[in-house]
């Protein structure tokens, strides 16, 4: 007799996630995985930059700077963001695949985009006003 914890979805995290739809062909979650993880990597890289922002501004010997210590602070925030949406992108992207239903358009794009076009407009502000 089969009890409710032999069903293969319910020994998956997240549960609700893998309740709903039929299983996907494996390639394409396999592609949603590497998605996400390209996601991760990018923001990695942005908290990486923050941190590297700061410890620059703290080696400069000159006291703290207000301004890179906001690029900094914005770059470790934009790269928290993209943490967060990466997973919350992959369940989404997951969930239509499951339900064979259109995938949605991507919202982290264009956020990432244009924060980060805005992040490097202040980067080189920074450097114009500061005298490299």
């Amino acid at each position: 007799m089969a009890s409710e914890n032999d069903d293969p979805a319910c020994r998956r995290w997240p549960h609700r996630l893998y309740g709903v739809g039929d299983e996907p062909d494996p390639r394409f979650t396999l592609a949603n995985e590497r998605t996400f993880l390209a996601w991760i990597r990018t923001a990695l890289a942005l908290m990486a930059a923050g941190v590297g922002v700061e410890a620059l501004n703290a080696a400069a010997g000159t006291g703290s700077d207000p301004l890179r210590t906001s690029l900094a602070v914005l770059l470790l925030l934009a790269g928290v963001v993209c943490s967060v949406a990466a997973f919350g992108r992959w369940m989404t992207m997951e969930r239509a695949l499951r339900t064979n239903s259109p995938l949605p358009p991507p919202k982290l794009a264009p956020i990432l985009g244009f924060g980060l076009g805005l992040i490097g407009l202040g980067a080189l502000a920074l450097l114009l006003i500061s005298g490299f």
